[in-house]
């Protein structure tokens, strides 16, 4: 095409030459040839062919698809010795493409040379400001717009919506929709569905979906319902509008089964997973790299490990991505052995972890208390420059404290200078969760001091210190401190805290008045704190309150039957004994043993109860036997003499 094109130029006028020039790039750039494009812009400046006001909008194209700033800074300087470097086009042209390639201040500078602007050029504004999240900068810039007397249209709606962080503001944005009059175009009511589903209001975007007409909506229409079903955790219902879709004669798209496969992120929703899955490949995208991914993560997160294997190994194409989400589903069921092995295999096979697999390791170090291994990460982290990421430091901060590792925890949060509320969260956590419980609360009020405002996640740490700790008026203190001046809304969790915290001061009336007064329901949760307390003080009254409400929430769960029956033991209410037992025998409720894991050498072990599967099981018992009898003669040397027996 280039040489065509610059053989021709020489046998017809100027006029038409340009016409040619423009065709032939105008045709790389839609079929995707961006560098082609720019090339042959070149070959035209090289003939002396003078660029027209089509030509460069063009070319600038070009350099926004490849999202190269240097070539727009090139384009850029053979507009400004041209005659257009005025253009309308021209200008908004440049802006849409210093936006892309992420060069804001550029754009901003080549809008504000502008003297005229039309609603594409304010547009292309700010959608840049929109994509990098300059909430403030793209309000006041939508104001400018209004005082310029520009009236907006549907991309500037679109573009304000992606904006809105809260109702307030997205119902604003709709209001201006409406005034406009862009409410029926149904790119901005999926944008309107988008913003209220992220917003949590799902009743506002049901309504939104229920006034586009059917022969109106399209797959996108579709895709976002359903997204907003999902990002919600309305699984169900996400399935529902998905076969609603499908009755109405609509064909779902790679983005459908991408949406699905996302909303199955519990056990529970695995069959619903398959389904997706199954429709995948019906539809011919079950190849497709990000619905394998994808495939790869849903299955991990719905305890399917080996399906989640089966999908990756038979992956003939893996990203990092790929690399990462196998990783992440070993390391977040604790099966570091296999997560370590696909992260070596991962750089043998040069393809470089990133953020996301080192975090998702160093999780999986701390679920598994691989504290040798989180060292070494720490270390990669640091060879790599991943450990300037705040991320690193307090996924870090967290495994150690999860590892036992205390010290090192402490040293690394006090290196930190960029500590955020995750950071103080973290360390306040990691102090609670190893005993430490006047350290946590001292660097909980430290953190209020130092101005950094702590989250809900925060006060659940500093309560669960002050439960542990049995410190009743701190706990009192923190969680009106969370309602009071921090305007946080206490959760579920947060009461459990108090209602165990009062338990164990053995305010058990006080306990039940305060989830009475919850307002919102109490879960097993609060009510296992509740029985725990009432075994603790042997209160059989208000224990069977507690279990009554358990066995209503929970009947198959053995925990709640187990305590009962010891609070009637320990009362010698043997006839209460034989009841709980013959309740659990009828709901044929089984108490599986718990598992616990050991790093020994590099590799876990699980074991259970009374396990004897190891081949040095012999050996251990004998050693703990051991340690129990060691331990009893050092209980005895200890003892006062008033409290050994006559």
């Amino acid at each position: 095409m280039c040489v065509s094109s610059a053989a021709l130029v020489h046998r017809v006028p100027h006029i038409a030459a340009v016409h040619l020039w423009n065709t032939s790039i105008r045709q790389a750039v839609n079929t995707g040839n961006a560098h082609e494009a720019l090339l042959l812009f070149r070959d035209m400046t090289r003939t002396g062919t003078q660029p027209d006001n089509l030509t460069f909008p063009f070319v600038v194209k070009a350099c926004a698809k490849l999202l190269n700033p240097f070539d727009a800074l090139t384009v850029h300087a053979h507009v400004a010795k041209s005659p257009l470097q005025s253009d309308i086009y021209v200008q908004t042209a440049l802006v849409d493409a210093y936006v892309k390639c992420g060069r804001i201040g550029c754009a901003h500078k080549v809008f504000d040379e502008m003297s005229v602007k039309d609603v594409a050029a304010w547009n292309a504004m700010l959608i840049g400001l929109v994509q990098i999240g300059s909430v403030y900068e793209a309000w006041s810039l939508f104001r400018q717009m209004g005082v310029a007397g520009v009236r907006p249209d549907s991309v500037t709606v679109v573009g304000l919506t992606q904006l809105a962080s809260d109702l307030r503001l997205v119902g604003a944005v709709h209001c201006v929709g409406i005034k406009i009059g862009v409410g029926a175009d149904v790119s901005v009511a999926n944008t309107y569905m988008s913003a209220y589903s992220k917003c949590g209001d799902l009743r506002l975007a049901e309504l939104v979906l229920g006034e586009i007409e059917m022969c109106s909506r399209t797959v996108v229409t579709w895709n976002s319902m359903i997204a907003g079903y999902s990002f919600n955790e309305k699984h169900p219902e996400a399935f529902s509008v998905y076969k609603s879709m499908l009755r109405n004669g609509f064909r779902p798209d790679i983005s459908t089964v991408l949406v699905l496969l996302t909303s199955c992120i519990l056990p529970e929703a695995l069959q619903l997973g398959k389904a997706a899955h199954s429709y995948g490949i019906r539809a011919g995208c079950d190849l497709d790299t990000a619905v394998m991914n994808t495939l790869v993560s849903m299955y991990s997160k719905c305890d399917e490990i080996r399906s989640a294997r089966y999908v990756f190994d038979s992956m003939s194409l893996r990203t990092c991505v790929s690399w990462t989400a196998m990783i992440g589903g070993y390391a977040d069921i604790g099966e570091l052995d296999e997560a370590w092995a696909l992260f070596y295999a991962m750089r043998v096979s040069n393809e470089e972890p990133d953020l996301v697999t080192v975090l998702s390791l160093i999780s999986g170090c701390g679920l598994a208390g691989a504290l040798d291994i989180g060292r070494w990460l720490e270390d990669y982290a640091d060879s790599t420059g991943l450990i300037g990421n705040v991320m690193v430091r307090n996924a870090l901060v967290d495994m150690y404290a999860k590892c036992g590792s205390l010290a090192d925890a402490r040293s690394l949060f006090d290196r930190m200078l960029d500590r955020t509320v995750v950071s103080w969260t973290a360390m306040i956590t990691g102090c609670a969760l190893n005993g430490e419980f006047h350290q946590a609360l001292d660097l909980f009020f430290e953190m209020v001091e130092s101005g950094t405002s702590p989250n809900h996640i925060t006060f659940l740490a500093a309560l669960q210190a002050c439960t542990h700790s049995g410190l009743l008026d701190k706990g009192w203190q923190c969680f009106n401190l969370m309602t009071d001046r921090y305007k946080i809304t206490p959760g579920v969790d947060h009461y459990t805290c108090m209602v165990d915290l009062l338990g164990r001061r053995g305010r058990l009336r006080d306990a039940l008045d305060l989830i009475r007064a919850m307002p919102v329901d109490p879960d097993a949760g609060v009510w296992g704190a509740l029985l725990s307390a009432c075994k603790i003080h042997r209160d059989a009254e208000l224990g069977q309150v507690a279990t009554l409400e358990l066995l209503e929430l929970e009947p198959r769960s053995a925990a709640s039957y187990v305590e009962m029956a010891n609070i009637y033991a320990s009362a010698q209410q043997w006839d209460g004994v034989a009841s709980i037992r013959a309740r659990m025998r009828s709901n044929k409720v089984r108490k599986f043993p718990g598992k616990s894991s050991v790093q020994v050498d590099g590799k876990s072990y699980i074991f259970t109860v009374d396990d004897t599967s190891h081949d040095q099981s012999f050996m251990l018992y004998e050693a703990l036997d051991g340690l129990v009898t060691q331990m009893r003669d050092e209980t005895e040397l200890l003892q006062p003499d008033w409290a050994c027996p006559s």
